[in-house]
């Protein structure tokens, strides 16, 4: 074993958390985190943050961990932003410190309270994360900037409507089974398919049930150098890790494509030494029901204009071939976007160590997480598997 490891982690529950704030949910994480791996701040060596900002009056977070466990005081800590993929850029950032020997063992923090702005506000600090002198420009929002996307797909490859449904009810399934879920209830095929009452138009043709929700939440990790992994009751390993970024403005990309995503999965499968068809699961950023579609193609799992037929024919849910997202993915457990890297990290350790409860798939060998930031601009891709369970 070369590469470090997970060998603790902690996870609040994501949703509406009026009575939290960033520095509540970055203690309770910490705290949980080291009582998970048995090990005290004093043992670690840093300490990252994952967090978007522009939510909560509080740009300079890094330091907050300290409050949880003096013993972390004078280690050096630092926040990290990527857009959504902040919570995956402060953990490849721990890993390459490790891997560099300046580190044996380090915190990983994901936090976002996002429900200290309305829903305007949200609107308008997401979508300082697309290019601003174009989609910015023109008052695109991310749910706009995914429904041209869908759009886009529906006139290449046809109405892809009850795909994108298939995928929402699936996720919402599987959500209605965590109890770290936004929410939790199985709301059908039908609920996901119609426009009503409750599941209105956002962007056409995304109706509420093809977008994630605004979500607070934290979630941590600890990794260790491998020499040191081994004396911890669990190791999750790291067989890859690949980090890809593409060019920012839309207008310069083919943006169903999904170019970044494909190239940091080929290069993820090539370190790791594996194919699609080897891993047991994925959780991939279904930040909207058509990303969820086009990293099936990204992933290797159906050619371009195909994805939409693996939503169909149950490729993806938990007794398919490969369940992609058994966590409820964002769409369902939540979208805390500084937190969203960790938490996939935190889902996939668990589905590898056998601790996810209800969710748990039978003898789960090798999990991926696809990270995104941004209209798949920053895209990160870990393989990982039990070393230790």
């Amino acid at each position: 074993m070369k590469n470090p490891c997970i060998v603790g982690w902690a996870h609040t529950r994501f949703g509406r958390l009026d009575g939290e704030t960033l520095e509540s949910l970055i203690t309770q994480v910490t705290s949980g985190a080291l009582a998970d791996a048995g090990i005290g701040g004093r043992e670690v060596d840093a300490v990252f943050v994952g967090n978007l900002g522009g939510f909560e009056n509080q740009t300079f977070p890094a330091s907050l961990p300290l409050q949880a466990d003096a013993g972390l005081r004078f280690k050096p800590a630092t926040r990290y932003e990527n857009a959504c993929a902040s919570g995956s850029a402060a953990l490849y950032a721990a890993l390459d410190r490790i891997a560099a020997g300046r580190a044996r063992i380090a915190l990983v923090i994901g936090v976002e309270k996002m429900n200290a702005l309305d829903n305007a506000g949200v609107a308008a600090t997401l979508a300082a994360a697309s290019y601003m002198k174009e989609e910015g420009a023109t008052g695109l929002t991310f749910p706009g900037i995914f429904a041209q996307m869908a759009q886009t797909c529906f006139d290449r490859y046809g109405d892809q409507s009850d795909a994108l449904a298939t995928i929402a009810a699936k996720n919402h399934a599987n959500g209605a089974k965590n109890p770290l879920a936004h929410i939790r209830r199985d709301l059908g095929f039908d609920y996901c398919r119609h426009v009503s009452e409750k599941n209105k138009l956002v962007a056409p043709p995304l109706k509420v049930s093809d977008c994630s929700t605004v979500a607070d939440g934290a979630a941590a990790l600890i990794v260790a150098a491998p020499e040191v992994a081994l004396s911890f009751p669990k190791a999750v390993g790291f067989r890859a890790t690949q980090q890809v970024n593409d060019f920012l403005p839309m207008s310069r990309r083919d943006v169903i494509d999904f170019a970044g995503p494909k190239e940091a999965f080929a290069r993820a499968y090539a370190e790791a030494g594996i194919g699609v068809d080897d891993l047991s699961f994925a959780e991939v950023h279904d930040c909207f029901t058509i990303a969820e579609l086009l990293s099936y193609e990204a992933m290797g799992l159906a050619a371009p204009g195909q994805g939409g037929r693996v939503a169909l024919d149950g490729v993806t849910r938990l007794d398919g071939r490969l369940p992609v997202n058994p966590s409820g993915g964002l769409k369902a457990k939540g979208h805390p976007v500084g937190a969203t890297g960790v938490s996939m990290h935190v889902m996939a350790a668990m589905q590898l160590t056998g601790r996810a409860g209800e969710l748990q798939l039978p003898d789960t060998k090798l999990g991926a997480v696809f990270n995104m930031g941004g209209s798949a601009v920053a895209s990160y891709v870990s393989i990982l598997e039990a070393v230790r369970a």
